[in-house]
């Protein structure tokens, strides 16, 4: 899983039980399956039809499920079959499919929660413009001509979306690894673990800015050297040179990006702290202000996974190292309270800010504050080509819509962030103009 869902809430968790009240319909087609959720109260947001699935994770009872169709929308949840981008593409498009074809479905939006937004910003690029879109000489590796004829949605919503499953690889790669296949051994230079680097693991690591400028440099050119080992690797394989005539296995100490895994920002929070910006910040009394959004998240000191075949390594092959997991970056490459720098976001379609760069429909982006995710929301906003797009900041909201507690200063403070989420879906959905006036 790609750093989503990354933090509290495990795999595939929810915020909150689903209703068992709601009625719902096994489906399965091909490789594809889960659930349609009906509208519990049938009316006219019941033509609006939301698709909901994820990168990795099996996403057919996620929390968006009874929530978004107990405020009157027709809701489908699937799993992937879990090969790899361009394959579960293919299985959004069959959901897609499955979807418009319900009765009365008039409108079609994508939602996207965590890595998810991976999967829906490449599904909605590929589907505005084309598998050109993905197989430029910016990308490191095209994507399959099997991507053509996607059907396009009619909107798209991110919930607090990463910055894609191949940024979040580039944020977890170690870059005390010695060798790319040794987890074991370590420059303890670069261990953020190590205590004489400022490590906490009972409170903050308030590391030093030498200490954060030496790890940032020392992981973008670990991903550019493993991205240059990939290529070199995979021109070996296409010209019958390899070590299998289709693919190759890579392993990569160190890389792997679920939880906590060498973020630095998870453990250090004075980085990934604000926005750059002033947005619209959803309080829990239900009042709404402008302001530059701060992450109230506490540190999570988390533990070093590295050494572990299992959990610390990424297990993959070249082709697929280079279509999901990797991604171009200058030497300027860092990030700070605020900014991520040096990124290039077009090299891979497995980046929601480089995806989003050809999306049009209606977008709502949506960051929860009691995660470090959050902040992606903004430079998605930002580099969004949608004329109709909105951005808003759920208040004291932990990555899986619960509410933080071990944010809270006083108990219940953050109380209710589920509903104050799904609500703030819903009135955008059903804003006269944008879906509802259409599908009428």
């Amino acid at each position: 899983m790609m750093g989503g869902p990354g933090g509290p809430g495990g795999p595939g968790g929810m915020s909150s039980p689903l209703d068992p009240s709601t009625k719902r319909t096994a489906f399965q087609q091909g490789q594809v399956k889960g659930y349609l959720y009906e509208p519990k109260a049938p009316g006219e947001k019941s033509h609006i039809g939301v698709f909901v699935m994820h990168s990795d994770a099996d996403y057919s009872s996620f929390s968006a499920c009874t929530e978004l169709s107990k405020r009157g929308y027709t809701v489908l949840c699937a799993a992937n079959s879990g090969q790899g981008l361009d394959r579960i593409v293919l299985d959004a498009k069959t959901a897609v499919a499955y979807l418009k074809r319900q009765p009365g479905i008039q409108k079609v939006i994508l939602f996207g929660h965590s890595g998810g937004a991976t999967l829906m910003t490449a599904y909605q690029m590929i589907a505005e413009n084309g598998v050109k879109s993905c197989q430029g000489p910016e990308k490191l590796i095209p994507c399959s001509d099997n991507l053509a004829g996607v059907p396009a949605a009619d909107g798209m919503v991110l919930a607090d979306s990463n910055w894609g499953n191949a940024v979040m690889s580039l944020f977890s790669l170690d870059p005390a690894v010695l060798a790319d296949d040794d987890g074991v051994h370590v420059n303890q230079d670069l261990n953020l673990f190590n205590t004489k680097n400022g490590f906490n693991a009972r409170g903050n690591s308030d590391y030093s800015q030498e200490f954060i400028d030496k790890f940032q440099k020392a992981t973008g050119e670990r991903m550019n050297r493993l991205i240059k080992t990939a290529e070199e690797r995979l021109a070996l394989i296409d010209a019958g040179k390899g070590r299998f005539t289709d693919d190759e296995p890579f392993v990569v100490a160190g890389a792997e990006s679920t939880g906590f895994n060498n973020k630095l920002f998870s453990q250090d929070i004075k980085l990934m702290a604000h926005t750059r910006n002033a947005w619209s910040l959803l309080h829990p009394d239900g009042t709404v202000t402008n302001q530059i959004v701060h992450s109230v998240r506490v540190p999570q000191a988390g533990r070093p996974s590295t050494s572990a075949l299992n959990g610390g390594a990424v297990n993959t092959t070249v082709r697929a190292f280079l279509k999901n997991r990797a991604i171009r970056v200058t030497s300027d490459f860092h990030f700070d309270e605020s900014s991520v720098y040096g990124v290039d976001w077009n090299s891979s379609y497995s980046s929601p800010p480089g995806n989003i760069q050809g999306i049009h429909v209606p977008t709502l982006i949506m960051g929860m504050t009691g995660h470090w995710e959050y902040l992606a929301a903004e430079t998605i906003y930002e580099k969004s080509a949608a004329s109709d797009k909105s951005i808003a900041f759920v208040e004291g909201a932990g990555h899986m819509y619960e509410e933080c507690r071990q944010c809270e200063t006083t108990p219940g403070q953050y109380a209710n962030v589920a509903k104050t989420l799904y609500d703030y879906v819903d009135g955008w959905l059903s804003k006269n103009g944008r879906f509802l006036e259409a599908a009428k």
